[in-house]
C-alpha cells in the first residue's frame, strides 16, 4: 500500500486541498444565499451556472494544455478558483454570484483533469485498482471535511469565503513543487449523443435523469435543510451520510448488477429513491433520526445510479470504446446536471423546500421505470461482452480523466497486448 501511496503523494494533497475546498464552498454558497433572502430560483442558477462552466471546462481546459502546459494550466486554475470565492465575499449580488459561481466550476474541472491525468500517468495496471479506491476515499473525506468547516465559522462574515479561497491556493503548492515529469496530453471530450443512444437507450436517459437528481441534491439540499431550521451542523450531517450511505451502498449494487440484467438493479434503485423521496415528503424533517435514516438510504441509491449508467453503457460497446463513451455519458449528464437546478429552484418557490424531494421521487421514478422498460425492447448483453461494475468518486463530479484511471482501462490494455489481438 506505501509503495503505491508514495510516489502520487503530491498529487493526493493536491486533490485533498481543493476538495476540501470544494466542500466548504459548495456548502457555504447556499447558505450565504439563503440567509441574504434570495429566492431559491436564484441559488438555484448559481448551481447551474457552476454545471455549466464545469462541463464546458472539460472541453476548453484540453486545449489550453496543449498550449501552455499541464503546470501552468494547473496554476492559473488554482488562482481563478481563489478569485471566484473572494469575489464572492466583495460582491454580493445574486447575478454575480452566477458568473463567479461558473468560474469555479470551470477551474474546478480542468483542476480535476490535471491532477488525474498526472494520477494515471504514475499508475501501472498492478495498481490502478489500489490507486484509484486511495483516490477515492480521499476526495470523500476531504469534501466531508470542508463541509464541516462550515459550522466553525459565520456564514455572513467573509471569513470562511477567505479561509475557502487560501485553501485553493494551498492545492496549487504539491503539483507546483512536484518533480515529476509532466503528463500525456489530457483526454479530448468528443459527444456523440446519437451513437451512445444507439448503443444504450437506457443509459443516455439514466445520465440525464441521474445528472438532474445529482443537481438538485447538490445545489439545493443546504437551501432545504436552512428552509426547515436545521443547524448548520446538522445539515453537514445531512449532506455527509448521504455520501457515506453512497460509499457503502456503491460496491454491493454494483456487484449484484454484475450478476443480472443491470437494468433489474437500476430499476430497484428508482424503487428505493422514489420511496426515501415520498417518506420525506410525509414526515419531512420532524424526526431527526429518521429523517437522516432515511437521507442514508436515499444516498445509497442517489450515489450509486450513474455508476450504473455507464456500467451498463460499457457492456455494449466495444472494449476500446470504454473511455470515449463514459466520456460522452459525462456531457450527458452534465445537461442534467443543468436542469436539475432551475426546475427545482422554480418548484420550491412555489410550493415549499419540500418540493425538491418531489423533483428527485420524479426523476428516480422515471430513472426505474424506463429501465424497466427497457428490458422488453432489447435482451441484456451476452455474459463475455460484459463489463465489472466499478465504483466512481461519490465525492465529487467526474471529468474525462477519470475514467483514463479507472481500473477497467486495464482489462482494455491488456486486450489489446494479448496475441489473441494481434
Amino acid at each position: 500500500m506505501a509503495s503505491s501511496i508514495v510516489p502520487i503523494a503530491s498529487l493526493l494533497l493536491s486533490a485533498f486541498f481543493m476538495l476540501l475546498a470544494s466542500g466548504l464552498s459548495g456548502y457555504l454558497i447556499p447558505l450565504r444565499a439563503v440567509q441574504e433572502g434570495w429566492s431559491t430560483f436564484e441559488i438555484s442558477m448559481i448551481g447551474t451556472g457552476y454545471a455549466v462552466a464545469f462541463t464546458a471546462g472539460c472541453f476548453i481546459v484540453p486545449r489550453l494544455v496543449l498550449r501552455v502546459g499541464h503546470v501552468r494550466v494547473f496554476a492559473v486554475l488554482a488562482a481563478l478558483m481563489s478569485i471566484s470565492l473572494l469575489m464572492h465575499a466583495l460582491i454580493v449580488d445574486s447575478l454575480a454570484w452566477i458568473a463567479f459561481r461558473g468560474l469555479a466550476g470551470f477551474s474546478i474541472a480542468g483542476g480535476y483533469m490535471v491532477i488525474e491525468s498526472w494520477l494515471n500517468e504514475r499508475v501501472t495496471n498492478e495498481t490502478r485498482g489500489t490507486v484509484f479506491s486511495i483516490y477515492m476515499v480521499v476526495a470523500m473525506l476531504a469534501l466531508m471535511a470542508g463541509q464541516f468547516m462550515v459550522p466553525l465559522g459565520n456564514p455572513m462574515t467573509a471569513t470562511l469565503f477567505m479561509v475557502c479561497a487560501i485553501i485553493y491556493a494551498l492545492a496549487l503548492m504539491p503539483t507546483g513543487l512536484s518533480s515529476a515529469q509532466s503528463p500525456q496530453p489530457l483526454t479530448q471530450v468528443s459527444v456523440d449523443v446519437r451513437g451512445l443512444y444507439y448503443k444504450s437507450p437506457a443509459a443516455v436517459v439514466g445520465a440525464v435523469l441521474a445528472g438532474v437528481i445529482a443537481g438538485a441534491w447538490h445545489n439545493l439540499a443546504p437551501v432545504f435543510a436552512q428552509s426547515n431550521g436545521l443547524s448548520t451542523a446538522t445539515g453537514a450531517t445531512m449532506l455527509a451520510i448521504a455520501m457515506i450511505g453512497g460509499a457503502l451502498f456503491q460496491i454491493p449494487l454494483g456487484r449484484l448488477s454484475d450478476r443480472m440484467d443491470r437494468r433489474y438493479m437500476m430499476m430497484v434503485a428508482g424503487i428505493i429513491g422514489t420511496c426515501m423521496c415520498l417518506f420525506t415528503l410525509i414526515v419531512g424533517t420532524s424526526g431527526i433520526f429518521l429523517f437522516l435514516l432515511s437521507m442514508f438510504l436515499l444516498g445509497s441509491v442517489l450515489f450509486p445510479i450513474y455508476s450504473l449508467v455507464v456500467a451498463h453503457a460499457n457492456d455494449y460497446a466495444q472494449a476500446d470504446e470504454f473511455v470515449s463513451v463514459s466520456s460522452g455519458l459525462l456531457i450527458v449528464y452534465g445537461v442534467g446536471t443543468m436542469l436539475g437546478p432551475p426546475i427545482s429552484g422554480l418548484l420550491m418557490d412555489q410550493f415549499g423546500s419540500r418540493a425538491l424531494f418531489a423533483v428527485i421521487g420524479v426523476s428516480f421514478a422515471a430513472y426505474g421505470g424506463y429501465a424497466y422498460y427497457r428490458t422488453f425492447r432489447r435482451p441484456q448483453a451476452e455474459e463475455e461482452e460484459r463489463v465489472d461494475f466499478q465504483a466512481i468518486p461519490v465525492a465529487r463530479a467526474q471529468t474525462p480523466q477519470t475514467y483514463e484511471l479507472d481500473p477497467r482501462v486495464e482489462l482494455v490494455s491488456e486486450d489489446e497486448q494479448s496475441p489473441d489481438s494481434q
